[in-house]
């Protein structure tokens, strides 16, 4: 087993290359395990208005603070955010569970670690539930034309060092609650300084080819894909092409919906989840 010990209830910690993750676990002990991958800014608690759906369903969740967001498991080398070290934290989590294998969901850049999980572990998904973010794949070919390269022109401006953080640290709490953010205060004041915003812009730097030169095979597991019609970073074509990118037994749900599907849309996600574990 990769972490310490056995996870209990509740909010607990598992370890993993010297880190130590925070992680929200939840429902019945012996039920199926979905793990539950955050986005950006946000944290764990996205998930709270889904996580009870699933334990009424009898499904336990562990929902960690990724790296990077849990204060005991940022470091600061850009290269430690590199994608497969994101998907070997969260096999690390399903270890310290005791679970062989796990329905996966994420949202946002919790998706493209469920995405890149799926594809590099399938013997350890039994399913995958992916929110607003399409396959790499599709949004590298969605990037070729104007309308996702508008959505996507932050991700070039996150590539400069420490000046993006230090920008944001200013003004998240105004900007997310501009953008009508779900739990913008929370997240203000979560990420308030730029020390506490490194590892998360980390993410954009150690992955700018996740988007630009993806070589990664079509998908083999049972997949869900759930995208809002108004997400505003994420356009229509990346989440079309998506189909393409998984080989194994497909859905795409149309939300009428923005991008902050967990919270605003919990009842649709945990019902997306619900139709896919079964």
């Amino acid at each position: 087993m990769t972490g310490d010990g056995a996870l209990g209830g509740g909010m607990d910690t598992f370890r993993h290359q010297g880190l130590t993750f925070d992680v929200r676990d939840g429902g019945p002990a012996e039920g199926e395990v979905v793990l539950l991958l955050h986005g950006f800014p946000q944290d764990a608690t996205s998930w709270r208005h889904v996580e009870p759906l699933l334990h009424a369903a009898g499904l336990r969740t562990l929902a960690p603070d990724q790296r990077g967001y849990s204060p005991g498991a940022a470091p600061r080398a850009t290269a430690a955010y590199r994608l497969p070290a994101l998907v070997g934290d969260a096999v690390a989590l399903a270890d310290a569970a005791g679970a062989r294998r796990v329905h996966v969901v994420g949202h946002d850049w919790g998706g493209a670690v469920a995405w890149g999980l799926a594809t590099a572990h399938p013997e350890r998904v039994a399913s995958l539930t992916v929110l607003s973010t399409p396959h790499p794949a599709a949004l590298a070919r969605a990037l070729r034309g104007p309308d996702q390269l508008r959505r996507s022109w932050y991700i070039a401006a996150f590539q400069a060092p420490v000046l993006p953080e230090r920008i944001l640290s200013r003004r998240l709490g105004s900007l997310l609650q501009r953008g009508q953010v779900p739990g913008a205060e929370h997240y203000a004041r979560r990420f308030s300084t730029p020390q506490s915003l490194r590892g998360p812009v980390n993410w954009y730097r150690a992955n700018p080819d996740l988007v630009t030169t993806p070589r990664s095979a079509p998908v083999s597991v049972p997949t869900t894909y759930v995208w809002g019609t108004r997400d505003a970073a994420l356009g229509p074509r990346a989440a079309e092409l998506t189909a393409g990118q998984v080989a194994g037994e497909y859905r795409f749900v149309k939300l009428d919906a923005d991008h902050w599907l967990p919270e605003r849309e919990a009842d649709a996600v945990a019902r997306a989840i619900l139709d896919r574990v079964r």
